[in-house]
């Protein structure tokens, strides 16, 4: 547990955040996976921090019926503290672990086809020739819509492009 313990006061959360871009329900599982980390924590560190032993010698130098004390000693002394099965919780973080990595995943891949794209479209841009170098006809023929916006106006009799004056 301690290897655990250790690793978790490790994670620097604001960084996994930023560095992997997280965004939507990924970031916002993440937050509140930190949340209920840090409230465990806290929780746990309160109580480690409580004493743990009882002096009941105190109690029956102070208290004059010190039957009671004997049988609340023999109480504590038979007291075992119940034990959970905690598989059902172990399963569910597993498979909160596991959608997590699978939207991590598809996060992923749609941020390296916008990578590829962007890749793809500057590589058109640093490869363009200089708008002033082009012709007519190669803006006509690489938007034809243009070119077919421009014979509606004529025919129609308008020779000005509207929004420009």
């Amino acid at each position: 547990m301690a290897v655990g313990r250790s690793a978790a006061t490790k994670i620097d959360w604001t960084r996994i955040t930023s560095s992997l871009g997280l965004k939507g329900s990924t970031a916002t599982s993440l937050q509140a996976f930190k949340k209920r980390n840090d409230d465990a924590r806290r929780k746990l560190a309160l109580l480690q921090s409580q004493p743990t032993s009882v002096d009941f010698s105190k109690y029956r130098s102070t208290l004059n019926n010190t039957a009671v004390v004997d049988e609340i000693e023999g109480h504590f002394s038979r007291f075992k503290p119940a034990t959970y099965d905690v598989g059902r919780q172990l399963k569910a973080i597993e498979a909160f672990e596991g959608q997590a990595v699978k939207s991590a995943e598809e996060t992923k891949g749609r941020v390296d086809e916008e990578v590829r794209a962007l890749e793809k479209t500057l590589g058109n841009i640093e490869t363009a020739r200089p708008f002033d170098e082009l012709t007519v006809d190669e803006v006509a023929a690489a938007q034809p819509e243009i070119d077919k916006r421009t014979e509606q106006l004529v025919s129609k009799g308008r020779w000005q492009v509207p929004g420009y004056k």
